[in-house]
């Protein structure tokens, strides 16, 4: 499979320990910046709540910020949860995204809370909204963004937006939902790989063309924590591991500074956790991480993927995607043989 598929960044606002959401919105425009200089192909943000070391909760607004500090990287939620907005709502912020910063804004749309159950109640101030429910939801969002809304309501901003609708998951749901809407699915492979090549055989067999979409198109996510040596990129990807021994116990907190002999100081339920969830990741110097970008893109014929590096400095998270962008320059002039 070609190594000339785009690389985009999947941002999460992180909130480093003894840092604050400002300086984290600071790091996420500087990293868009560079991400745009790197040749990366879109910059993602993702809603979670409640969450002490992510700051992209209110997404439209940190995705604006980010758009207008960029010229020509796609700017996207990835995703947006819908079953905790009124679809007009959404269609009305991302038309809105759209007006301000025309053909640069992409909209993913996931079912999950990305928060618990109190946290969705405060959000939605009923749990009446069922996520069962979420195709019917895309259904009335993308009909509020068409260019002849079947509905009374209109959505201004909104009507007509030209913003390309994405399905995520990190289940056989959303590829059968993206396959029969026509749309491209970008599957939650950097936290929840377990169902992932199921879900794309299942996506691919099943895709029905739409006016957006002709034939089907997998975005996958995929953690990178490089470094100039093996060594030090190891001990970088102990803020991501301490990050989900941290959340799957019940202790959600800010990202952590790495830890040297991290991993040697769980146990083995907690080290089989990470292998599972963290089981779609490069970590390693520029070779190394070459080699795994080339094997998961072999295995799985992505067609573009959505780096995510939760790094604790962000000069070193900076330099994880610059290695990242060095290494995917390289495998193109390999394989085109300039």
């Amino acid at each position: 499979m070609s190594a000339m598929i785009p690389f985009s960044i999947l941002d999460l606002a992180p909130i480093a320990e003894g840092s604050n959401a400002s300086a984290s919105f600071r790091n996420t425009l500087d990293l868009a910046q560079h991400g745009e200089r790197w040749g990366y192909q879109r910059y993602w943000l993702a809603e979670h709540h409640g969450m002490p070391g992510i700051a992209s909760a209110a997404t439209a607004v940190v995705m604006a910020h980010v758009a207008g500090g960029t010229s020509t990287i796609r700017v996207g939620a990835g995703g947006i949860m819908l079953p905790n907005h009124a679809p007009l709502v959404i269609a009305e912020q991302f038309g809105t995204l759209e007006a301000l910063y025309p053909g640069r804004i992409d909209l993913g749309l996931g079912r999950a809370p990305g928060s618990d159950q109190t946290t969705a109640r405060a959000l939605r101030r009923t749990l009446e909204t069922d996520a069962d429910a979420f195709p019917q939801d895309v259904l009335e969002l993308q009909d509020y963004m068409s260019d002849a809304p079947r509905q009374r309501v209109l959505a201004v901003p909104g009507k007509g937006a030209k913003v390309p609708l994405w399905i995520l998951g990190s289940s056989t749901f959303g590829a059968q939902l993206a396959a029969h809407m026509g749309l491209p699915f970008a599957f939650a492979s950097h936290f929840a790989p377990q169902m992932m090549m199921q879900a794309l055989t299942l996506y691919r067999a099943n895709f029905q063309p739409s006016a957006q979409l002709a034939k089907p198109y997998v975005m996958l996510g995929f953690n990178v924590f490089a470094a100039d040596t093996d060594e030090e990129a190891r001990l970088r990807a102990t803020s991501m591991q301490q990050a989900f021994v941290n959340l799957r116990t019940g202790k959600p907190s800010r990202l952590q500074p790495p830890q040297p002999g991290y991993l040697e100081s769980l146990g083995l339920p907690e080290r089989a956790m990470l292998d599972s969830v963290l089981s779609c990741s490069a970590i390693g110097a520029p070779e190394t991480v070459g080699r795994q970008l080339q094997e998961f893109i072999a295995r799985t014929g992505a067609d573009e993927l959505m780096i995510t590096s939760q790094i604790f400095e962000h000069e070193h998270r900076l330099r994880s995607y610059e290695i990242t962008a060095e290494v995917h320059q390289s495998l193109k002039r390999a394989e085109t043989g300039l």
